[in-house]
């Protein structure tokens, strides 16, 4: 395939394993606030931004209920949750495989920016990444992650030429087509998308080590 100088990465389910660290703040937070979640805490939850999945576990859209829930997951998830985050085995190989190629890495994520760069640190993976992009970069908040990448490169000056966004889910390839990029899908993740759910031009990796080889393909 093409060379694509400019790799702009989705961060859940794509780099890392946050699930069980979400997972168990979600729960902390609904025990906090005493209300009981109308659907299963599980990983079928990862994905969008935290307040439409509170909206979603809680089955309101209060929003002084959803605030509250919002602060109790904060306080669990950005004082020491986010801890318990791992990378999916070779992703650091593949990040140091990229920025040794002269490539040059973004992120752009549904999780909030704070915890993002903990995130990012705790792993060591702070130096890997030129860009970082979340929906609350800015105020009022970005709307979607499709808004969220055409931002980044409008932001950074990058060419939708140079660009390419690896993703997990099927929002991660409609918002790379929403700006014109090319999308491969991340399959090891637990976003990951079906045969049957791939569209015309999409491509996928089965592991790190495969997004490598596409990516720095001749």
């Amino acid at each position: 395939m093409a060379c694509y100088p400019h790799i702009l990465f989705d961060l859940d389910g794509t780099l890392i394993d946050s699930a069980p660290a979400i997972l168990a703040s979600f729960r902390e937070a609904f025990a906090r606030c005493a209300i009981a979640p109308v659907r299963a805490i599980d990983d079928s939850v990862i994905g969008p931004p935290l307040h439409e999945t509170l909206q979603l576990l809680a089955g309101r859209s209060d929003a002084a209920l959803i605030g509250e829930l919002a602060d109790a997951f904060k306080a669990s998830y950005d004082g020491s949750g986010y801890r318990a985050t791992a990378a999916y085995a070779g992703v650091a190989a593949l990040l140091d495989e990229l920025a040794g190629a002269g490539r040059t890495l973004s992120i752009a994520t549904n999780k909030r920016l704070h915890p993002t760069r903990l995130i990012l640190d705790h792993l060591g993976w702070g130096a890997h990444f030129a860009h970082v992009y979340a929906l609350d970069l800015v105020s009022p908040r970005l709307p979607d992650k499709a808004t969220m990448i055409g931002r980044l490169l409008a932001d950074q000056g990058i060419a939708r030429a140079q660009a390419i966004y690896i993703g997990d889910r099927r929002e991660d390839g409609e918002s790379a087509d929403a700006n014109g990029l090319p999308f491969i899908a991340a399959t090891w993740g637990y976003g990951s998308l079906s045969a049957d759910e791939m569209r015309a031009g999409w491509r996928a990796a089965a592991s790190p080590a495969d997004l490598a080889a596409l990516l720095l393909a001749d």
